[in-house]
């Protein structure tokens, strides 16, 4: 976990104006898929509003449905297939803000498995991620109505770690990757793209919303929670446009705050600039279409849909109006 406690934020403290404390937390790791938090903090957008943020990485143990649900953030960071798999399931999340405009989501293929396209899946093994990220490749599977059961004209799923190794291995012919983090590791591990064939859900007409921010409804219903809110999500845009206009210094920001050590400033830099493709177009309000289309996606008829009716309730311009007007 990182504390952030600036200067900026001691000084209002010492005046006698309490900063209002907003708690994130992070989908994965400290990379550059969440620079514009990082920026936001580094460059005092968030001091300018007030606010004294705490920003909690996640990692492959990590749920933010589980941690806002259990009281240990204000705010999560989370794929909207998820967010509405929890809420049909008890767990009232609302969409408050959509930094990211596309799906950088894909399966990347070995050419050797002689997959061409999606009608080549049938009696392949395909690597996925779950703990909620399985959601929109269920969906696509369904759409295409191939069975996840490995039984015969279906398709094995191979339940894929936080790793490409399945793929270097040829323990599966597919696996999941993002366009700005897994498909570089393969590429980094000397498999040539002239090797590789890749579906991008966003080009496949199944792409689903990603890296949204979700509160507990109930929550909104406070006037001081909302006002946070508002501050939380035109700080966070601010630090998202700067980090789409200045990617190197973004990915640097990021770098800085990665306590792992993990984190090379090469491959930062290169999802950086991957990451901007996906926020650009973005101002941080929700499109109602993007919505519709991602439920329309997880409610397709087949073999495995995500949610089992349409949600009521799951997102709101309440926050994004005020905060971006």
């Amino acid at each position: 976990m990182k504390k952030f406690l600036s200067a900026a934020v001691l000084a209002t403290l010492a005046t006698g104006a309490q900063a209002q404390d907003v708690t994130l937390q992070l989908k994965w790791v400290t990379q550059a898929q969440f620079a514009g938090y990082y920026v936001a903090e580094a460059k005092g957008f968030y001091d300018e509003e007030g606010l004294n943020v705490t920003i909690k990485p996640g990692g492959p143990d990590i749920a933010p449905t589980q941690v806002i649900a259990g009281g240990g953030a204000d705010v999560i960071v989370e794929w909207m297939p998820a967010a509405l798999a929890a809420r049909e399931k008890g767990l009232p999340l609302v969409n408050i803000a959509q930094p990211f405009k596309s799906s950088g989501m894909m399966l990347t293929c070995l050419k050797e498995s002689g997959i061409t396209s999606p009608a080549d899946f049938a009696d392949k093994t395909l690597g996925v991620w779950f703990f909620g990220n399985e959601y929109p490749f269920l969906s696509w599977m369904s759409q295409l109505g191939l069975a996840t059961d490995g039984s015969p004209g279906g398709v094995t799923v191979l339940k894929q770690g936080f790793n490409v190794d399945p793929l270097l291995q040829k323990q599966a012919a597919c696996i999941s990757t993002m366009t700005y983090n897994e498909y570089w590791q393969v590429i980094d591990a000397g498999i040539s793209p002239d090797d590789l064939v890749t579906f991008k859900y966003q080009d496949q007409g199944v792409a689903t919303m990603e890296d949204g921010l979700y509160v507990l409804e109930e929550n909104l219903k406070d006037p001081a929670f909302e006002e946070k809110m508002v501050k939380f999500v035109r700080a966070s845009m601010k630090g998202w446009k700067y980090a789409e206009e200045n990617p190197d210094e973004a990915a640097m920001i990021v770098l800085e705050n990665d306590e792992t050590g993990a984190q090379t400033e090469s491959h930062q830099k290169r999802m950086m600039s991957e990451v901007a493709k996906l926020t650009a177009g973005s101002n941080g309000a929700l499109d109602p279409a993007d919505y519709e289309r991602t439920v329309a996606s997880l409610l397709s008829p087949g073999s495995d849909p995500v949610i089992s009716k349409a949600p009521e309730g799951a997102w709101t311009h309440q926050i994004s109006d005020k905060a971006l007007q």
